[in-house]
């Protein structure tokens, strides 16, 4: 069962930013079961690099996507792997920016999930984590930057630059 619903996050309505917002973000209700998506906006089928960002921290992701669009990206949000690997494609184009620590699998997992599905797009891990032998598994598992939460800024979108243009 679906149901369809109009999330806007309330960080980006207090900065005034346009509801007409670039994607889909999609989640899922564990405490119901339901699969809910919210569309504001369908994506096109464009060959457009995008970038497709993952983290079930709704502020972060909402200002994530905020900061990535206000530079110019086309974004797709989700809100956990799950969502994201219920696409029925995946874009030929663009690069995935995952957060580590996520409920249903972690980041890692999920790269793992996308490569099985055949996507070869750049991956950059965004963690809270200060483990390095989470950066040890990502650079095994091929992604291409780990960055540290909350000190994402500048390297975030130098790292989205150069993934996007070596791709």
């Amino acid at each position: 069962m679906q149901r369809e619903l109009t999330y806007i996050s309330a960080a980006l309505l207090r900065v005034g930013h346009s509801p007409k917002l670039n994607g889909v973000i999609l989640s899922q209700d564990a405490r119901a079961g339901v699969l809910m998506q919210a569309t504001v906006f369908s994506p096109s089928q464009s060959e457009t690099a995008k970038v497709i960002l993952v983290d079930d921290d709704l502020p972060v992701l909402g200002s994530l996507r905020f900061l990535l669009e206000a530079e110019g990206f086309e974004v797709d949000a989700f809100e956990s792997g799950a969502a994201l690997l219920l696409l029925p494609a995946l874009p030929e184009k663009g690069c995935f920016v995952i957060d580590y620590h996520m409920p249903e699998m972690n980041g890692l997992t999920l790269l793992a999930r996308l490569r099985d599905r055949r996507s070869s797009l750049p991956a950059i891990l965004i963690t809270g984590d200060p483990d390095p032998a989470i950066e040890q598994k990502a650079a095994h598992a091929g992604v291409v930057l780990v960055l540290r939460k909350p000190h994402l800024g500048d390297g975030l979108l130098e790292g989205i630059r150069k993934a996007l243009g070596d791709h």
